[in-house]
């Protein structure tokens, strides 16, 4: 069964998430659980969690099928000490709200080496990071988003998320999150069947669908390989509607979160309902 939604608002309190993804008619969401360009924000009240689970209850929404997505400030692989420090100190203050709120997912992006240490250095200071984030925590796997591979970010390349997994000690609590934009834009041709079918397989071979724990499901307004991320919404892109088709009926993405992130929220409703009338 597929789980389709969207990364929804949480403005207000976190409580107002699940009523939002209910309105557009999700079975499954994303999002902030604190302000994302903030590092720290106060903390959650006992009405913010009972709130957000009640709610998340009583529009029946499991805590696997709900993927937050962590600040935009954290790096997780930044070559400075002192800003690795606090990336390291946000990164934990986010999974510990998610171990409040009863989530078991943490959606981040790998990080970057800004030019200032190798791509492999930077991989290791991820898993390192995630390590330590992990030793303190319980219940709740950090899960990795592939990137564009925009300016100096890492996560570009499938060899780069199996890098992170191979050196995580507790393989039981790290997972992956595929975006199709990215994906896409960071030259894997999921647009073409052909170009798709050796996708999935080499993502299987090289990661393991096993670490698959949720989908970003955007087009894209940037060209096949430009390693540019620029989301567009779903068959306005360059992607087309075939590949989300394709999605939408292989069995290897089921009973997972499949959330949107495409730029025009007044759509999301109708984004999902398309999507769903494609599964045949």
């Amino acid at each position: 069964m597929k789980y389709v939604g969207a990364h929804v608002s949480a403005s207000g309190g976190v409580e107002n998430a699940p009523v939002n993804a209910h309105e557009i008619g999700a079975k499954a969401f994303a999002l902030f659980t604190k302000n994302q360009k903030q590092w720290f924000s106060k903390a959650l009240t006992e009405e913010n969690i009972a709130g957000f689970k009640e709610n998340c209850k009583k529009y029946g929404f499991g805590p696997e099928h709900i993927i937050p997505h962590d600040s935009y400030l954290i790096n997780l692989g930044n070559p400075d000490p002192d800003k690795l420090k606090i990336s390291r100190n946000s990164f934990l203050d986010e999974m510990r709200r998610c171990e409040q709120l009863g989530i078991q997912l943490l959606n981040f992006h790998p990080g970057a080496h800004l030019k200032q240490i190798s791509e492999e250095e930077c991989l290791d200071l991820i898993a390192e990071s995630v390590n330590i984030t992990l030793g303190k925590t319980k219940g709740v796997t950090a899960v990795i988003e592939n990137t564009a591979g925009q300016g100096s970010n890492v996560g570009y390349k499938f060899e780069h998320l199996a890098h992170i997994i191979e050196k995580v000690e507790d393989k039981s609590r790290i997972g992956v999150c595929l975006d199709t934009c990215h994906t896409y834009s960071a030259g894997y041709d999921i647009k073409t069947e052909e170009g798709y079918k050796k996708t999935f397989e080499e993502f299987d071979k090289i990661v393991g669908f096993k670490y698959l724990r949720g989908i970003h499901l955007n087009d894209t307004k940037k060209e096949f390989g430009s390693r540019v991320d620029r989301h567009d919404s779903i068959g306005k892109g360059l992607l087309g509607e075939e590949v989300f088709k394709r999605m939408m009926n292989d069995p290897r993405f089921d009973n997972m979160p499949i959330v949107l992130e495409t730029p025009d929220d007044s759509l999301w409703a109708r984004e999902i309902d398309w999507l769903y009338g494609l599964i045949s």
